[in-house]
């Protein structure tokens, strides 16, 4: 007998086809037939899906939640919007591998404070990293990517300078180990330090072994503001090198003087897919941003790691100089506090020291009014006091741009979340709402979307470009990753000043046949597992070079 059956649900299918009325019946967690409505008989459980939608479980492209899950593993977050997969290891931070040398792990410990909690570290190979998130028993799939930053600081450290040809290839052979292990590709964060020290050609050297699995070049691209076309060329290029799909992360045109350039990147790529780059891009539905705190100042603030920061951060005469350069600029630097108007336009987000909490949701102008000095002056000390790991929410966007990126039919979702270390933990509102948020306001409220393709940005489509063959469509075979909503009502109700509002419309969330969540409430968070390539749908095809 069948085991589950969802009967009357709208289903719609990941594919970008219209919703059609169906059954759904649900065998060994995956999906055993799908027919017209009332074809299908009895089943051990049968559950009444009338006036809902059915769609297959969210892929999140875009998530941090790598470094959160093995110490948070509920995600209530993610489930509550209806993701069953998340895309991690993403701007070139990645939790593994970590060096043998113990100055430089620290350096790398250091380095992902500000995108979790203090984990335990116990691991140094990416695989081991691996087998320690599934015993986490996470509440969702993940799908992890090995960080080139973190590559770079496990073999070059935390300096400003070239790689040597020796240590390329020692960072090269670790890319070999952690595909082998189970990375589904490589990120880069190039406007982070150390990955921002490294050159074009560097990345292809490290990124060879990606050609030989066919896998994925994700990048926080080097510049998404006066930079955005040098730096989406240099992604395409490091793809059309390297021959691999290429995923440019959470696309946007930053900085006042940059709204409206969203149309100028999306024709970029487009001129790269015609040409034969299999590029892709993922995108958020929010005006803000959310990143270290740290990225207001220059890349040469952080040459040499968390402690040479610090130490900069508190000498006069490198603080004169970097109130210089935020005044100023710099070549080929983005400046978060010219890009967003000003210091009323960022707040901090999370603190790791609970002594700055305080100062958790507040402008970066209004606390330093509030303790009567200037806001530069309270950003750097914030800086120094909490070593690196503040995060902040800057705005930088435009409506116009946004809807654009959004609405362009080769962008999927991604969340970006960051931080969600316990359920009142201080985040941007898109780790609670991204999704939703999509359905709401792109879908419902300004109609960029119809639902059958926002559907398929957030299921079909990313499944494909990640050669996720097992998931990601309702049909016979697949994982039964699915989740029930309501089109009428779902929507995000996390805000800037109330992030951790959980979404509302979601009423069923299943992996691999198991509800997780059931009439909007979690019920069983524990049903995630870590897709490896081997393992979960088809690894790409070998490819020789």
């Amino acid at each position: 007998m069948t085991e589950l059956l969802i009967r009357g649900a709208s289903v719609i299918d990941g594919s970008g086809g219209p919703a059609r009325r169906a059954d759904v019946a649900i065998e060994g967690g995956r999906i055993a037939r799908v027919l017209p409505d009332g074809h299908l008989g009895d089943a051990a459980r049968v559950v009444d899906a009338g006036g809902l939608a059915l769609a297959p479980g969210f892929i999140d492209m875009h998530s941090h939640a790598d470094f959160t899950l093995p110490s948070y593993p509920d995600a209530i977050n993610s489930l509550a919007q209806g993701v069953t997969t998340e895309v991690v290891g993403n701007c070139g931070y990645s939790p593994a591998p970590l060096a043998r040398d113990r100055h430089l792990a620290d350096d790398q410990r250091a380095a992902g404070r500000g995108l979790g909690p203090d984990l335990d570290w116990e691991w140094r190979s990416f695989g081991e990293y691996l087998d320690r998130l599934q015993a986490a028993e996470p509440a969702v799939n993940c799908i992890p990517l090995v960080g080139h930053g973190m590559l770079r600081m496990a073999v070059v450290g935390a300096e400003d300078r070239a790689a040597s040809p020796s240590e390329l290839d020692r960072m090269r052979a670790a890319t070999a180990q952690a595909l082998a292990d189970g990375a589904w590709g490589m990120s880069t964060g190039l406007v982070y330090p150390p990955g921002s020290y490294a050159d074009t050609d560097e990345i292809v050297a490290v990124g060879t072994a990606l050609r030989h699995v066919d896998g994925l070049y994700a990048s926080h691209i080097r510049n998404e503001t006066d930079g955005l076309a040098e730096a989406l060329r240099e992604a395409i290029e490091i793809g059309r090198r390297l021959g691999v799909r290429v995923e440019v992360s959470h696309l946007k045109a930053a900085g006042r003087v940059n709204h409206g350039r969203g149309r100028e990147a999306l024709a970029i790529l487009d001129e790269a897919r015609a040409s034969g780059v299999r590029v892709h891009q993922d995108a958020y539905p929010y005006l803000a941003g959310s990143t270290l705190l740290t990225q207001l100042v220059p890349p040469w603030v952080h040459d040499g790691g968390t402690d040479a920061l610090v130490e900069r951060l508190r000498s006069p005469a490198m603080r004169d100089r970097i109130a210089a350069d935020v005044r100023d600029g710099l070549p080929g630097w983005p400046n978060y506090v010219a890009a967003s108007g000003g210091w009323e336009e960022i707040r901090i987000a999370a603190v790791a020291d609970p002594a700055l909490a305080s100062l958790e949701g507040v402008s970066i102008a209004r606390a330093a009014s509030a303790r009567g000095v200037d806001p530069l002056s309270l950003a750097l000390d914030t800086m120094a006091a909490d070593r690196g790991a503040t995060t902040m929410i800057v705005s930088l966007m435009a409506d116009d741009d946004v809807d654009a990126i959004i609405g362009h039919p080769s962008t999927s979702i991604g969340s970006d979340q960051l931080g969600v270390t316990a359920r009142g933990a201080r985040v941007h509102p898109r780790s609670y709402g991204t999704f939703v948020r999509v359905l709401a306001r792109c879908v419902r409220e300004r109609g960029l979307l119809d639902l059958p393709t926002a559907i398929h940005r957030m299921t079909g489509m990313p499944a494909a470009t990640l050669g996720l063959t097992d998931r990601g469509r309702i049909e016979a075979g697949a994982v039964a990753d699915l989740v029930l909503f309501d089109p009428a009502t779902v929507a995000d109700a996390a805000t800037y000043d109330d992030p951790t509002a959980a979404a509302v419309g979601v009423e069923g969330v299943l992996l691999a046949g198991v509800f997780a969540v059931e009439g909007g409430q979690p019920v069983r968070p524990a049903l995630g597992r870590v897709l490896r390539p081997d393992v979960s749908g088809r690894r790409p095809p070998l490819r020789s070079g």
